[in-house]
């Protein structure tokens, strides 16, 4: 290899490395509650509310709450059956993949990007009152 392809290859590394430590830096770093209300307006609003169950369970309240335990919302048996607890750790879990975390549920949408789920996360602490 010449010295020009190598440098390339050298730098295309570092990029990678870059990429997966800013990445992980993301997925740690407390989220934008401003960014994650109009992220949730564009991608969640559809399914849920804040104040009223929709085609989803509304989402006032949702941090902290046990997953699957709104009376007045036909959940999944494996929704109502799960052991969770919604906080940080677990809804950033259930964003990236519904069906990984909790096998059997109906939300099949994901949020890809770990900036973006952290950001719908603390917005929805903030409308949970936490």
């Amino acid at each position: 290899m010449g010295k020009s392809i190598r440098a390339d290859v050298l730098l295309i590394s570092v990029l990678f490395a870059t990429l997966a430590q800013s990445d992980g830096a993301a997925a740690q770093a407390p989220g934008d509650a401003e960014a994650g209300k109009r992220l949730w307006d564009r991608t969640c609003v559809n399914c849920h509310a804040l104040d009223f169950q929709g085609e989803g369970p509304m989402h006032r309240g949702v941090y902290g709450r046990k997953a699957g335990s709104l009376a007045d919302f036909d959940y999944s048996p494996a929704l109502r059956g799960a052991d969770i607890l919604w906080d940080a750790t677990t809804l950033d879990r259930w964003l990236t993949n519904p069906e990984a975390l909790i096998p059997g549920q109906r939300m099949n949408y994901r949020i890809p990007a770990a900036e973006d789920r952290a950001a719908i996360i603390a917005y929805l602490k903030r409308e949970s009152g936490k």
